[in-house]
């Protein structure tokens, strides 16, 4: 997270709707053994290794403090829990040039959302894969709308099954949301909303025009 207070006044619960809505993050999780926080000053553990990383799509539960997901077997971090872990999820972005400020002595800077939920991540139940899987093709598949949405029973008799042996779920047990909205709030309002303006025309990154719209409002 960005550690300018400017850019981190968001509720938590907004971060938490950004994320529901989203669905989608890179799940991290530390090594066995691997030491990952001292006191300030103090020298760190070497780790085993980097982090463990992974893209996940996922479910937020209605007061953010659940979100359930699920695993490939094979997955490294299957075998490195229960574990502390954090999901973060990056929303619009974009290059921000000096220039589109149409102000003196401004330097480059990237503009961005993201939110980082942060807790322990645990295996659930095998017995309740079925439901998760469900539940999470039809927080997208409502979305499709006015398409008909995809439900397993629409495979073939054995083969659902046969799939689902090779997943496992997981609930990661939210004990912190934070959030970085970073849309220029420390410039003067004219500054941002010609950046805005550059970013919405020539923007490098992604989701540009949602990006533009956020600066505007910030």
């Amino acid at each position: 997270m960005h550690p300018n207070p400017a850019f981190r006044h968001e509720s938590a619960e907004r971060n938490a709707a950004f994320a529901r809505e989203r669905g989608f993050g890179m799940l991290a999780v530390a090594p066995k053994g691997a030491q990952v926080a001292a006191p300030k000053g103090a020298q760190v553990a070497a780790q085993n290794g980097p982090p463990l990383l992974s893209h996940i799509p996922f479910l937020l539960n209605a007061d953010g403090t659940k979100a359930e997901l699920h695993l490939v077997r094979s997955n490294p971090i299957c075998k490195a829990l229960p574990a502390a872990a954090r999901i973060a999820i990056t929303g619009p972005d974009s290059y921000i040039s000096p220039d589109w400020y149409e102000t003196a002595d401004q330097v480059p800077t990237w503009n961005y959302i993201a939110v980082h939920l942060t807790g322990r991540l645990e295996p659930l139940p095998e017995a309740g894969l079925h439901d998760l899987l469900e539940r999470q093709s039809a927080h997208f598949e409502e979305r499709l709308a006015p398409k008909a949405p995809w439900k397993t029973d629409k495979m073939s008799e054995g083969v659902m099954e046969r799939m689902m042996r090779a997943i496992r779920p997981f609930v990661l047990h939210v004990e912190e949301i934070t959030g970085t909205w970073k849309l220029n709030q420390n410039k003067e309002p004219a500054a941002r909303l010609s950046a805005a303006d550059h970013v919405e025309a020539y923007g490098q990154g992604s989701e540009l025009a949602m990006l533009a719209a956020l600066m505007r409002g910030a």
